[in-house]
C-alpha cells in the first residue's frame, strides 16, 4: 500500500519543472509541454508589452522638435486639399501598378484637358503580370490625373478627376 500512494506524488517532479522554466529562458520560448504517460507538465510565460512601451517612448523627444517642420509639412498638405479638382473620380479597381500609356515612350492615353468617352481606356493597372485596362465611367473632361506613370496603387485610390 505505500507503493501506491507514493506514486501519485512520484510523478510530480518540481526539479523538471524548473528544468523546463529554465529551457524557456535559454531559448526564448513562450511555452513549453512535456507529456509523460498520464502526466502532463506544461510550463508558460507571460510576455509584457513594458519594453515595446519604453521603445515607443523614445521618439517622443524627437517629434518635439518636429513641430517646427509641420509648418512645411502643412503647407504641401493644404495645396493638397485645394489641389484636388472637383468632378467624379475615377478610383483604381483593385491594388497594382498605374501606367498612363500603353507602353514606355508611347504617348499618354490621356491627358489633363482631353474629353473622353465612356468606356475609353484611361489606364493600365498591372495586377499579377495582367495588364488591366481602366476605363472611363463616364463622358467628360479630364481636370486632373492624380497618379504618375508606374505608380503603386490601392484599391479605391482615386486616378483622376473627371469634370
Amino acid at each position: 500500500m505505500p507503493t501506491s500512494s507514493k506514486a501519485p506524488a512520484d510523478p510530480f517532479d518540481a526539479r523538471l519543472v524548473r528544468k523546463l522554466a529554465d529551457i524557456l529562458t535559454e531559448t526564448g520560448l513562450s511555452e513549453i509541454e512535456v507529456e509523460q504517460g498520464e502526466l502532463k507538465i506544461r510550463v508558460a510565460k507571460t510576455l509584457t508589452a513594458a519594453p515595446v512601451q519604453h521603445v515607443v517612448a523614445a521618439p517622443a523627444p524627437v517629434a518635439a522638435p518636429a513641430a517646427p517642420a509641420s509648418a512645411p509639412t502643412a503647407a504641401p498638405a493644404a495645396d493638397a486639399a485645394p489641389a484636388r479638382a472637383a468632378g467624379d473620380e475615377v478610383k483604381s479597381p483593385m491594388v497594382g501598378t498605374v501606367y498612363l500609356q500603353p507602353n514606355p515612350g508611347a504617348p499618354a492615353f490621356v491627358k489633363v484637358g482631353d474629353t473622353v468617352e465612356a468606356g475609353q481606356t484611361m489606364f493600365i493597372v498591372e495586377a499579377m503580370k495582367t495588364m488591366n485596362p481602366i476605363p472611363a465611367p463616364r463622358g467628360g473632361k479630364i481636370v486632373q490625373i492624380l497618379v504618375e506613370d508606374a505608380q503603386p496603387v490601392e484599391f479605391g485610390e482615386p486616378l483622376a478627376i473627371i469634370e
